[in-house]
């Protein structure tokens, strides 16, 4: 059997049709949404992000614009510029682009940022509240790796999903809103023994580890739906997942490409979040 590829851009276009109906409506009433995006130093892939978050926006509707600052920029000063937009009733969502520079904590800067702003999810109340299921904005890549589940009408309820990965952004809210879908779940680290015995016992299996073709088709159960994070560049520039594409959609049932899978949707769950924080203002 050869797999159905899940189009993300293709969903993600969707989605966002629906949703710039919700920002039209909100113009009606004299609120535009806006999303701030602070970025700190060069890193050239966090500017390729950056942009197409920018350009999302823009196709959507929303207001948005990028604070660029210095790689040397002292962590007080960052502080206070999320101050200014926290306090800014123009801007409904803010995410500072990571990775940050070694110098400045990470977790102190995402606890910065308002909760009611908090458009990435990372804002240590949301995380929390996903362990009770009333989070107000979920994480921006499960958030979105959920609406593809939903969108290929795969049932969840009773699956066993299988999330290698345990990083907070990705692997352990991932595992939380599986089972707040009535999932059985598994969640795998680097350090499992003979992951090879518990992947292939997937219905759904969602890997994001940063480890280019981790995944083979002799790790995936036949049928099974494969949902690929990853996203890394070779040696020769081309872009691959966590999961070996050609020779597990052979064995899958429905599978993401990367790039054009997960990506477009965590883009566009960015913007989902934005507009229901602006909503949440009237």
């Amino acid at each position: 059997m050869t797999a159905k590829i899940i189009d993300g851009k293709a969903i993600a276009k969707t989605v966002r049709e629906e949703w710039k109906e919700h920002v039209d409506d909100l113009k009606k009433i004299g609120i535009t949404p806006g999303l701030a995006v602070i970025i700190v130093g060069d890193n050239p892939a966090s500017r390729v992000y950056v942009n197409n978050k920018i350009k999302a926006c823009e196709e959507v509707g929303l207001h948005s614009e990028v604070h660029e600052m210095p790689n040397d920029t002292s962590e007080e000063v960052l502080l206070e510029q999320i101050e200014d937009l926290n306090n800014n009733s123009q801007i409904h969502g803010i995410l500072v682009q990571l990775p940050l520079p070694d110098h400045i904590d990470d977790d102190k800067v995402l606890e910065a940022i308002s909760v009611d702003k908090d458009a990435d999810g990372f804002h240590l109340y949301n995380m929390g509240a996903l362990v009770v299921g009333n989070t107000v904005f979920p994480p921006c890549t499960p958030y979105g790796i959920q609406c593809l589940i939903e969108h290929i009408n795969v049932p969840v309820e009773g699956q066993h999903a299988v999330v290698v990965g345990r990083s907070n952004i990705v692997g352990k809210p991932m595992a939380l809103m599986l089972l707040q879908m009535d999932a059985t779940v598994t969640i795998c680290t680097s350090k499992t023994r003979d992951l090879a015995s518990i992947t292939n016992l997937a219905d759904i299996l969602v890997v994001a580890t940063g480890k280019p073709k981790m995944i083979t088709a002799d790790m995936v159960k036949k049928g099974a739906v494969v949902i690929d994070v990853g996203i890394n560049r070779l040696e020769d520039g081309h872009l691959v997942g966590d999961v070996d594409f050609e020779a597990v959609k052979e064995v899958a049932g429905y599978i993401t490409p990367v790039p054009g899978g997960v990506g477009p949707m965590t883009i566009t769950k960015l913007i989902v979040n934005t507009i229901q924080a602006a909503q949440r203002t009237i």
